[in-house]
């Protein structure tokens, strides 16, 4: 159930005031309903809600994938650069909730969703979830390196505390590039952690968040 005033809200992709105005001026009815108020419960399965005799489609739960580009950012608003919110402006109604951000010049799998359920599953620190990365550095990948990831890698978070990194699994595709799967997501992790073995990211692309992967089709974007 949920309040009518946040139905219309999000079916017609306006503010709640606004929604408030059009259902006290009548320009909303519902199905078998009279007499509405703004705070009327409305089971968003079972009513049906109509603007000026037009129904009003509800989503009850949203998931959007993204391929990011590079210069996006993992933000709400940004004075300066644009933001993955500026890709789904027409989905922004829906109070999206984002799982796994990137860096800025990280490119890759990007959701977005409302359910809260799936949210909490793939970004909780103990469900220990596999972010996915495709990685190409400067410098010539070893079995030695593989071992490192493995092991955990002391490196520096966000707040320049030294943090030992959970193992990581690093699978070599050729001599500059590879996979590597993470389970937690401090800030500009991987790259602190191919730098401690004497490599720079030269790119980066996140492919998979536990078992959802990016579609291979999905243009960035």
């Amino acid at each position: 159930m949920m309040r009518l005033d946040k139905y219309v809200s999000q079916g017609l992709g306006i503010t709640r005031s606004q929604a408030r105005q059009l259902i006290r001026a009548k320009e909303i009815t519902v199905e078998f309903k009279k007499h509405l108020h703004s705070d009327d419960a409305i089971d968003e399965i079972k009513d049906i809600v109509y603007y000026k005799g037009r129904k009003l489609d509800y989503l009850k739960y949203v998931y959007i994938m993204l391929n990011k580009p590079r210069g996006v950012l993992s933000a709400t608003i940004d004075k300066k650069d644009p933001t993955v919110v500026d890709l789904i402006k027409e989905y922004q109604k829906y109070d999206l909730a984002m799982i796994g951000r990137l860096d800025k010049d990280t490119e890759g799998l990007f959701l977005l969703t409302n359910d809260g359920a799936l949210v909490h599953r793939l970004t909780a620190p103990n469900k220990n979830v596999f972010k996915k990365y495709y990685v190409e550095v400067n410098g010539k990948w070893t079995a030695e390196d593989v071992i490192k990831f493995q092991e955990g890698l002391e490196i520096l978070d966000g707040k320049k505390n030294i943090f030992l990194t959970k193992p990581a699994k690093l699978e070599i595709i050729s001599d500059f590039k590879a996979y590597v799967s993470i389970s937690e997501g401090k800030y500009h992790q991987i790259k602190k952690m191919c730098l401690k073995v004497g490599k720079e990211v030269t790119y980066l692309k996140r492919i998979a968040i536990g078992k959802l992967q990016l579609d291979e089709k999905l243009p960035v974007g």
